[in-house]
């Protein structure tokens, strides 16, 4: 099939990038039976695996040496099927970059609607995949396609890492400050993106940059612990950041930072349903003091290809909040 018309991708899909995401409460509860599983024979030892929801799984193979494994895709979360696959692919590799690792060979995950949409566009998805992973330094070699009804992209990646300095879920210490490394506001960006067709660059830049030099900078300001910021929002993946590492994180709301046109998005409606349901999954487990419902709307907002969120001072970007000792009434988050 050919056509000369623009094509209007994120009509092709229920929902877009990150936000099409599982609901984390019901994910958890399908993984709970693989935890604790018994180790096969073969080589390698298990260092990271499903017990904390961390970033990618990590296996030691020797003295010095792990392997960082992940995959990522999702729905189209731009129009422009260029700029979705790079998204996507630095999406895949922030994974990596997220357990202090170094991705070095990806391999292509492709859904498409061959019938309905053109081969080319398809092309162009893979071409920008292709260009943010030698931006990353990584191979791309080869990968799987499906014909489907609904598009969708991503990669999986392949990395490696030092054992001994990885950055995990689990190891926060109360005390320490928490640094985010990109601003929020990707989801309702993309949210009002998808339902009006208006293009927002800042969103494209911020999903397309590599969480590289974030990661690197906060490897080399001694960081153990880390996360990536995707489609569970900032208040997500920090309700699991805190109950992996057994404290409370604090969250300074005023401190936070969000690109440009985050908050007339909010304020127009433009909420996906995914963050929602993130605010939904983490109220329990927060304490939320005066900070407004549309606030907490933003601090959970599905990010696509979001930035880091470090345990740690991180030179150059903004802290956010900072963890504390566990509270007595089990609540993981203290958003002010």
């Amino acid at each position: 099939m050919t056509t000369t018309q623009p094509q209007r991708l994120t009509q092709y899909a229920h929902g877009g990038g990150c936000a099409c995401k599982i609901p984390p409460g019901e994910l958890e509860a399908v993984v709970a039976g693989l935890v604790g599983s018994a180790a096969p024979e073969g080589p390698g030892e298990l260092l990271v695996g499903l017990d904390d929801g961390d970033d990618a799984a990590v296996v030691k193979l020797g003295a010095g040496m792990a392997v960082v494994a992940t995959a990522d895709f999702f729905t189209p979360v731009v129009d422009d099927a260029y700029d979705w696959g790079r998204i996507a692919a630095a999406n895949a590799l922030s994974d990596v970059y997220a357990m202090g690792g170094s991705p070095v060979v990806a391999v292509n995950l492709l859904a498409w609607p061959r019938d309905v949409l053109p081969m080319e566009l398809a092309g162009e998805v893979l071409r920008g995949g292709l260009d943010v992973a030698r931006e990353a330094g990584c191979h791309v070699a080869g990968g799987h396609s499906v014909d489907d009804p609904e598009p969708k992209y991503g990669m999986a990646v392949t990395g490696v890492a030092d054992p001994a300095r990885l950055m995990r879920n689990d190891a926060g210490v109360a005390g320490t400050p928490l640094t985010l490394t990109k601003p929020l506001g990707i989801g309702v960006l993309n949210s009002r993106h998808k339902a009006t067709g208006e293009v927002f660059p800042q969103a494209v830049a911020a999903m397309s940059q590599l969480n590289r030099d974030a990661a690197e900078a906060a490897l080399e300001a001694g960081a153990v612990c880390a996360t990536d910021v995707t489609g569970f929002g900032l208040l997500g993946h920090l309700h699991k950041l805190a109950r992996a590492s057994g404290v409370t994180a604090r969250v300074d709301a005023g401190a936070v930072p969000y690109l440009d046109g985050a908050r007339e998005a909010l304020a127009g409606g433009y909420v996906s349903g995914g963050t929602r349901r993130n605010l939904e999954w983490v109220s329990p487990h927060a304490d939320t003091g005066t900070v407004s419902t549309e606030e907490l709307l933003l601090l959970a907002d599905a990010q696509t290809s979001g930035g880091l969120l470090v345990a740690g001072v991180v030179p150059g970007y903004p802290v956010v909040g900072e963890l504390v000792p566990a509270r007595a009434d089990g609540k993981t988050l203290e958003i002010r």
